[in-house]
């Protein structure tokens, strides 16, 4: 693919162009961004309004009001409008397909390449939205699916949600109970399952899965399947083909178009964690989803910048599992008319011969210039020594992309060096953090503000967030819990079959009614820079100083023989407080004296002596969500004599099996202690 490298092209930011805009077109000039950003969440109803018709948004029906009643949770947004979300993705099927660039780049770890062009997206959509439509699907069914991160998923989506079904998506690396407890809840109508992934190295059939679903889902009236793997489907009995049903051409498909929806019309169903108890079903809806898509997407994280002279298409990639919230923000680069290049199996390829150039080969391959991963996937780059110096092609890349947990400081130095020593010298890092919850980002990037190590650039523009003490008062450069004040239009419509709207005043509005609590520790710096800390609710407190946890693993995973840690902090009435630092080390290698004192003396020196571990003890595996976050809440509370089944689900994890572990631990250390 043709074109000038990140560190010779001239361009000029979304964000710039969004704020000429506005000088144009609203008479707003604003100093500095936190003016901007002031103004955003002062007066919410022109900061929205202004992004409705900045994107060019439409709709059959007009609006009401932008905002009719600002209150959290129940804030009604665009009364009157009508929206959907597939219609803002296609609309770019004539000057995107016109101009020859793809919707959709795909790979799978078997080398498997594909490219869907604009119009074929669009047949396809269309295809199986008449599909279901003679299924009997209706708007308000939902549509279940157990799918990998391939084209079919993107356009099961789009097609479901073209037709007013409420979409749900669960990967196929989790287990049936996992997937029940998600699934059942929501009683779809609909499966779309495939016979198998390919991962690791490894094909992992899933027919007995599908069966054991579609056997437990009385629900679900009509199956498809996706073969992956091409592997025998008879267990699964009667079922439609996918692939034949997407191949459908004719004049119905070439005349479909997507319905248009009432603004707050329930668009997907996505999931909490599920450390404990049963997943919370989230309903966001199409209006308010589009609107903070585009918002983050383009403004915050630069994708579709313009370029001249010699611009060419945006190529976004975001490596995520269809089990997580970035395939969400993944597919939303269609929004904006972006080419995805997605990637389906292992970031280290095969489990015998990791490599983890793999996803670095893959975006050099197909021109990708917006690289995201998971904050841990950089630091595993680093850890293994992974060079991109034999990639010229990367120079292609302007933007590195990262969420999911704290990025250190040496990771982003690492990765910053590697691009410059490809000619990339301005290599941006948009470092975001928001979540499942909202389906967009509290904080994030912004291509023309300072970049320092370690922090985020800046608050997102409509997102009143603040850092509060205890007293519940916010504070500048100090650590307190991150809430939003205001409203956001992607905050969920409501929890599915959730009576009086229980669990979800409880998820975030239990402390501070009216305000949400998001449940992270957040330090915003005197020039609006933000640092993320960890979750509050795993928070370290040695001696009235508080800490969140990522500091210490930045410290602590530093190290080259430490791979991996957790740490949990255990208050007992009338005890002394007792900090264990559980750390995963490189093969080969035991935890001895000389080593213990290495990791003591590294918390010392990047934290406090207050925060060295009462206790370091070598671990097989460090507990994850299907997401990849440590689990300390639920060994916090296991080592707290809490019962195992009532502190954290399996189904819910990515590494079950190293639960007896800590539970083995845990009797030991009651033995010890009583």
């Amino acid at each position: 693919m043709p074109g000038p490298t990140a560190s010779n092209r001239p361009f000029r930011p979304q964000i710039r162009l969004y704020q000429d805009w506005l000088a144009a077109h609203k008479g707003l000039r604003f100093d500095d961004y936190d003016a901007l950003w002031r103004w955003s969440v002062e007066d919410l109803p022109a900061f929205w309004q202004s992004i409705w018709e900045y994107f060019d948004l439409r709709s059959p029906t007009p609006h009401r009001s932008v905002l009719a009643d600002a209150k959290m949770p129940g804030a009604r947004w665009f009364e009157g409008a009508q929206a959907s979300y597939p219609r803002q993705v296609l609309r770019h099927v004539q000057a995107a397909g016109a101009a020859g660039l793809p919707a959709l780049v795909s790979r799978n770890e078997r080398g498997h390449h594909r490219e869907l062009s604009w119009p074929e997206l669009q047949r396809q959509v269309a295809a199986l939205a008449l599909h279901l439509q003679a299924q009997g699907v209706r708007p308000g069914d939902r549509i279940a699916a157990y799918l990998p991160n391939v084209p079919e998923t993107a356009i099961a989506f789009l097609a479901a949600a073209s037709i007013g079904a409420v979409w749900s998506l669960c990967a196929p690396d989790m287990g049936a109970p996992a997937v029940l407890d998600r699934f059942r809840q929501i009683e779809p109508t609909v499966l779309i399952a495939c016979d198998g992934v390919h991962h690791g190295g490894r094909d992992l059939d899933r027919t007995e899965v599908v069966a054991r679903l579609r056997a437990e889902l009385p629900s679900v009236r009509h199956v498809l399947l996706h073969r992956e793997l091409g592997a025998d489907a008879q267990v699964l009995g009667e079922h439609a083909d996918l692939a034949a049903v997407l191949a459908r051409d004719d004049a119905d498909t070439a005349a479909f178009e997507p319905l248009w929806l009432p603004f707050d019309h329930p668009l997907w169903i996505v999931y909490s964690s599920g450390t404990t108890g049963l997943p919370k079903p989230i309903v966001h809806g199409h209006g308010g989803t589009v609107l903070v898509a585009l918002t983050l997407g383009c403004l915050h994280n630069d994708v579709g910048c313009s370029y001249a002279p010699n611009s060419f298409g945006e190529r976004f990639h975001w490596y995520s599992s269809t089990g997580w919230v970035m395939w969400n923000a993944q597919v939303a680069g269609l929004l904006n008319g972006s080419t995805c290049c997605i990637y389906d199996g292992s970031p280290a390829g095969p489990r015998d011969a990791p490599d983890w150039t793999t996803l670095w080969r893959f975006a050099a391959e197909t021109g990708v210039t917006f690289f995201g991963a998971g904050a841990a996937f950089f630091a595993s780059c680093m850890k293994a020594g992974v060079s991109l110096s034999g990639l010229p092609a990367l120079a292609r890349v302007r933007a590195l992309g990262t969420t999911g947990s704290p990025l250190s400081e040496d990771v982003q130095r690492w990765g910053t060096q590697q691009f410059q020593a490809l000619g990339v010298e301005d290599i941006w890092w948009c470092n975001i953090s928001g979540g499942t919850d909202f389906a967009g980002a509290f904080i994030g990037g912004h291509r023309e503000l300072p970049q320092v190590p370690g922090q985020m650039q800046c608050r997102l523009l409509g997102c009143a967030v603040e850092a509060w003490n205890e007293a519940g008062q916010p504070v500048i450069d100090e650590v307190g819990e991150l809430v939003c004040t205001r409203p956001i239009p992607s905050m969920p419509l409501y929890f599915w079959n959730d009576e009086g709207h229980r669990r979800y005043l409880a998820s975030y509005f239990d402390t501070y009614p009216g305000v949400w609590r998001h449940g992270d520790w957040l330090r915003i710096t005197p020039e609006g820079g933000c640092i993320i800390y960890g979750r509050s609710d795993a928070t370290l407190n040695r001696h009235g100083l508080r800490m969140g946890t990522s500091e210490l693993y930045a410290a602590v995973e530093a190290l080259p023989e430490v791979l991996d840690s957790l740490v949990v902090d255990l208050e007992v009435l009338g005890r002394p407080s007792w900090m264990p630092l559980f750390v995963v080390l490189r093969p080969g290698l035991a935890l001895d004296e000389p080593l213990k004192a290495r990791i003591a003396a590294a918390v010392k020196n990047a934290l406090s002596p207050r925060f060295v571990p009462d206790e370091i003890v070598q671990a097989p595996e460090i507990p994850r969500t299907l997401s990849g976050k440590k689990q300390e809440l639920p060994i916090k509370k296991l080592l707290l004599g809490q019962p195992l089944e009532k502190v954290v689900n399996r189904d819910a994890m990515a590494n079950p099996g190293c639960l007896d572990w800590y539970l083995a631990y845990a009797r030991q250390r009651e033995g010890t202690s009583t």
